[in-house]
């Protein structure tokens, strides 16, 4: 054990364990320090936290000796305080808790505390040199304190608040500065409001306005645009003071002030901008670190920085000159001077539009641009000549101009064209061909050279490679790429890495994502895994559970297995279970520091081992994982420290189950007492924000929380229809109707305007188009609703150039076709185009766009047919079709009908493999891709290798019974978790299920892993075999597998196996499936969903009470929590003994 003391307590620190408080001494009142008998008051008064501040000012210039305790006690038994160490303990705790939940009070007291305890105060916050504090044999870490401190909701707020009421009188500024910034940097900015912001110190010294504007430009991109403005009039006023210029016509802009405004720049207005002096814009752009301050205006519009570009132009600057080009950072986007603009300008102009990726917006412009750019640059040359000095403007370059270039050129180029990021995947299946046209076999150094374009390889010239290159291509930089691979491709390398007879060096050289890839089946022909080998590796739930199981037979220690990460999803509950409660409690920081990682089943198992051997000192949140009644072992008492802990887990992944989700929320709702009443509030709440009822987030949040809970409910993924109709209410008693909005309410608002129609969004379509599309695009990834993509099309037309279509057919005369720009703007919203006007595309500009249109997920059957038929009419036949153009068509292929499937080339699997990943063929269409591919490849069902059966996919599902059962039982094993992932129909999962008897046994042998590895094909178990399997194995089915069993075969399950289900599994159950059950097994559905323990004489009637008290010899890193949430310190405030 370690020689350094113990850790009784987080609060004694004042006292050794000899001290008593009858001990005397004789004259104590006379020889005991000022400081400490002004601490001794302080704790006679129950100022605890003056008294703790007091101390540390003592021995900041005094040594602790033991007698110093003596006297201190001396002194309070002199004073008829007669305190023991318990008592004195338990006082201050019971305060100091109270501060850390009531951060409001803790404002008071600090605002309480005399200059120098202040002083003390914030002196504390900095990271000085003394971290530690050493009181004999006692040590508190401030470094500690200060962490919990900065981390603890509210807390923070308190500590940001009166740092800016006191900090500037006491300390020096630039020590404000910093601690300023450190508690804002902690906060992600959210404290800024504009009220906040009028409060900032106007006099600061030159050197700390500087330092604190700093922080305000870190904090940018998390600052709402009110505060940006009034963070911005805040600067402003400050410079223009320093400034002192009064003739109006002059302008306050100085170059020094550019560099400190830094991206707040943008904010400047057009008139501001062109009072600029020449000389000045012409010193600013010569700084050495103006391009890095240019680098960073992410949010500039055309017209400021067409305003900025001329100020540049009408100083010393030549705008066509290399140097100035390279100091213009993101403004380049925006260079209009083309006019006799030579190649080689133009070619340092598309390197320099490398960055123009990072723009907020005004995208279509800057892909306009490139291609203006490009088409000068290649003036008088071939674009095989000029390929490699294209930068990123290569990304524009359509099918036909890259499958004129020639192999050489590629192999010239290729520097350039492996750095550069926005290819399609069509665009790099070119490419690729054409790079490795000259390569029978490919080498690791051919393959090296590839970066970006590596995806374009194909599955079976990866599979071709010689093992040992591949080998080497994994532990070189390129394996950075392998993520972009497709799962056929992955598993083209994989299959090829582990080869019979090899299979052990293999999987050792599989490293991060790619080994979720290695099946079960190869990880049970590897007897000599150890921990050290899974660093840094990627786990199945599936891989976890038996690498854990096969682990813990050989590994006395868990804290070898717990910390390798990855490997905690394999924990099961009965590894829980037989663990002591000191060794359950020394490694729960294992848990909590994946919590992310684990199963819903998982945490419930946890929850219940915490109950039952700690129940005191449980981390609140972990209630929520028990049956709903156990919340009322939550005292009132209590609320603060629940909520905290609760709002910093996802409650969704802790309770599945809408009614037990209602019940947990009810206790929110008591212990908020239905209101949100300030920020601090929703500082609190965190997380649960996006949990309350309508109708408390409609009347319940006060005017004085809604700034700071409009912030984080904008923040919510997944908000009810009666959540977003009340926070419009909000929005409209707020900001009025949006026609009165100003630009900064219309960004703050951000994805709630897609609550408005497209009516009501009229106004903001007319004033804020660029914002509209903005927003809508940060959207991407999300459905948003038709009414917002309406407004959001609206606001394209309004300012798209009409120009009727080219195309000669007399149905296109007069009807306005989508541009490249449209298509680039709109994104989802060219799902508002009429059928008419898709078809009557240019050519050209539906040969650009292609993929985006195919991303597209809300075109209608008829908008994909009618892209379809622009497909053949500009590629001719599906025969003629390559396949890049199969891969490049998206959702649109899904329109193709059973023949045009049929006359595809699909005798590359890669090609099979992009058509697989659309969802919602018909069976018939699945057939004839299916077909195609067989048929086109020259290859029977028995020839299938694993990758095809990856690339295959959803298109499996069309097999029927005989082409299943031909399948190769040693290419079947291998991708059993692929094809785990499907949802076929119960004769196919049927049929793989018996195949998947061949590799693991009959159903009664299989173990948790495997049953975890089969994910859907379990769901072909006969109603007979399910009731054969154990009930431990319930909770290892996967959510797929439960809701893919037919109801017949559900209802089948006993009582007991379906309170086995564990919490995850039963919330999988469909109302089809719940309608075929009897009262009983309803009852033990209703058990599992709660989280009620499988046997039900431990699940006892709640109690507050710890059944248990932890050992106090738990080993070092036992949590023993009662506080925030995940082995948090209960005592933020506190300093914290270490052993």
């Amino acid at each position: 054990m370690s020689q350094e003391p113990r850790t009784h307590s987080l609060l004694l620190f004042l006292f050794l364990s000899h001290g008593v408080a009858s001990h005397r001494i004789q004259d104590s009142q006379q020889d005991l320090h000022p400081l400490l008998k002004k601490m001794a008051e302080e704790i006679i008064d129950g100022s605890y936290l003056n008294a703790l501040l007091d101390l540390i000012q003592f021995q900041s210039a005094h040594v602790w000796t033991a007698d110093l305790s003596h006297r201190v006690l001396a002194y309070l038994n002199s004073r008829n305080v007669p305190f023991t160490i318990l008592s004195l303990q338990a006082a201050m705790e019971n305060h100091l808790k109270q501060r850390l939940y009531e951060p409001q009070k803790l404002l008071e007291d600090l605002r309480q505390t005399d200059a120098q305890q202040f002083h003390t105060a914030m002196k504390s916050l900095l990271e000085d040199k003394k971290d530690r504090m050493e009181l004999d044999d006692i040590v508190i870490d401030l470094a500690e304190v200060r962490k919990q401190a900065l981390q603890s909701p509210g807390v923070n707020r308190s500590l940001f608040l009166i740092t800016l009421e006191r900090c500037f009188q006491v300390l020096n500024p630039l020590e404000c500065v910093e601690i300023l910034g450190r508690v804002l940097r902690g906060s992600s900015g959210r404290f800024l409001q504009p009220d906040i912001v009028e409060r900032l110190p106007r006099d600061l010294r030159e050197d700390a306005f500087k330092n604190l504007s700093a922080v305000f430009k870190d904090l940018y991109d998390q600052t709402s645009a009110h505060s940006q403005k009034a963070l911005y009039s805040w600067m402003t006023g400050i410079l223009q003071t320093s400034s002192n210029f009064t003739d109006d016509s002059v302008s306050w802009v100085s170059a020094e002030n550019l560099w400190i405004l830094g991206r707040y720049m943008v904010h400047l207005s057009l008139e501001e901008i062109m009072k600029i002096c020449p000389r000045e814009i012409g010193l600013f752009i010569s700084y050495d670190n103006a391009t890095k301050q240019l680098d960073t205006v992410y949010d500039i519009t055309p017209e400021l920085a067409q305003a900025f570009l001329e100020k540049i132009s009408s100083s010393s600057f030549d705008m066509r000159n290399t140097s100035t080009i390279h100091r213009l950072g993101l403004l380049v986007c925006f260079y209009d001077d083309l006019e006799l603009l030579d190649a080689a300008m133009a070619r340092v102009l598309l390197h320099q539009m490398i960055k123009c990726s990072h723009l907020r917006g005004f995208q279509a412009g800057v892909q306009k641009l490139k291609a203006d750019l490009l088409e000068i640059a290649t003036e008088n040359q071939t674009l095989n000549e000029t390929l490699g000095s294209l930068s990123d403007a290569v990304v524009g370059l359509t099918h036909s101009q890259l499958e004129s270039l020639s192999p050489e050129a590629v192999h010239s180029a290729i520097s350039t064209l492996n750095q550069v990021s926005g290819w399609a995947r069509s665009q790099v299946i070119i490419l690729s061909a054409k790079y490795l046209a000259q390569e029978k076999v490919l080498s690791f150094y051919n393959v090296s050279q590839m970066g970006m374009l590596l995806a374009g390889v194909g599955t079976q010239a990866f599979h071709a490679m010689d093992r040992r290159d591949l080998s080497q291509l994994l532990r070189s930089t390129v394996s950075l790429h392998v993520s972009d691979l497709s799962p056929a491709q992955r598993q083209g390398v994989l299959s090829k890495m582990i080869e019979a007879g090899d299979t052990a060096s293999g999987i050792a050289e599989i490293q991060g994502a790619f080994f979720k890839e290695v099946s079960l089946f190869d990880l049970g022909r590897e007897p000599q895994f150890n921990s050290a080998v899974l660093k840094e590796k990627e786990l199945r739930r599936s891989q976890a559970l038996f690498l854990y199981e096969l682990l813990s037979k050989t590994t006395g220690r868990p804290e070898e297995l717990l910390s390798s990460g990855q490997l905690v999803k394999g924990v099961t509950c009965s590894h829980v279970d037989a663990m002591s409660a000191d060794s359950f409690l020394a490694h729960f920081q294992y848990f909590e520091n994946n919590f992310s990682l684990l199963s819903p089943c998982q945490i419930n198992c946890l929850a219940w081992k915490y109950w039952e051997v700690s129940r005191a000192s449980m981390p609140p949140f972990l209630l929520a994982a028990l049956p709903a009644r156990y919340l009322a072992s939550v005292p009132a008492s209590q609320c603060v420290p629940f909520l905290i802990s609760l709002g910093k887990s996802q409650l969704d992944s802790l309770v599945l189950d809408s009614h037990k989700k209602n019940s947990v929320l009810r206790k929110v709702q008591q212990c908020l007492n239905h209101s949100v009443a300030d920020e601090y509030t929703v500082d609190i709440l965190g997380n649960l924000l996006c949990h309350l009822p309508a109708a408390v987030i409609h009347r319940g949040v006060s005017p004085r929380a809604w700034a700071t809970a409009l912030h984080g409910l904008r923040d919510c993924p997944d908000l009810s229809p009666e959540q977003k109709a009340v926070v419009k209410i909000r929005l409209l008693e707020e900001h009025g109707l949006p026609q009165n909005w100003t630009a900064e309410t219309t960004k703050d608002l951000g994805s709630f305007l897609a609550l408005f129609s497209a009516v009501e969004l009229s106004s903001v379509v007319t004033k804020f188009p660029d914002i509209l599309q903005q927003i809508a695009s940060k959207m991407a990834g999300t459905l948003p609703p038709k009414e917002f993509l309406w407004a959001v099309f609206e606001s394209v037309q309004n300012r798209s150039e009409e120009s009727p279509s080219s195309d000669a057919s007399p149905s296109c005369h007069g009807v306005a076709a989508p541009s490249s720009d449209d298509i680039i703007k709109l994104a989802e919203a060219n799902a508002c185009w009429a059928p008419e006007s898709l078809l009557c595309l240019e050519e050209d500009v539906f040969s650009r766009n292609v993929e985006l249109l195919g991303a597209v997920r809300g075109f209608s059957p008829a908008q994909l047919r009618t892209l379809k038929e622009k497909a053949v009419q500009v590629w001719d036949l599906p025969s003629y079709w390559k396949e890049y153009h199969i891969v490049s068509l998206g959702h649109i292929a899904l329109a193709l009908n059973e023949s045009e499937l049929e006359q595809l080339d699909l005798s590359s699997i890669d090609a099979v493999a992009s058509l697989s990943q659309q969802t919602g063929w018909t069976p018939g269409q699945a057939k004839s891709i299916l077909q195609g591919f067989l048929e086109d490849s020259g290859s029977s069902i028995q020839d299938l290798k694993s990758f095809h059966l990856v690339g295959l996919g959803e298109i499996l599902c069309a097999m029927n019974i005989t082409e299943i059962s031909l399948i190769k039982i040693s290419e079947f094993r291998v991708v059993v978790a692929r094809i785990g992932t499907l949802l076929c129909s119960t004769q196919v999962l049927t049929e793989f299920k018996r195949k998947a008897e061949v590799v693991f046994g009959e159903p009664t042998e299989w173990s948790s892993s495997v049953l975890q590895e089969l994910g859907t094909i379990a769901a072909g178990l006969t109603k007979e075999e399910l009731r054969m399997l154990n009930n431990d194995l319930m909770p290892y089915f996967q959510p797929s597998a439960i809701k893919c069993l037919p109801d017949e075969i559900f209802k089948e399950l006993s009582a007991e196996q379906i309170a086995s289900l564990g919490p995850e599994n039963a919330a999988a159950v469909t109302p089809a499936q719940r309608r075929q059950l009897s009262m009983m097994q309803l009852h033990s559905l209703q058990r599992a969903l709660d989280g009620a323990k499988t046997r039900s004489w431990l699940d006892a009637p709640s109690s507050a009470s710890p059944t248990r008290t932890p050992s106090s010899l738990s080993p070092p890193g036992a949590s023993v929590s009662r506080g925030l949430g995940l082995g948090c310190p209960l005592l933020v405030l506190m300093p914290k003994l270490v052993w």
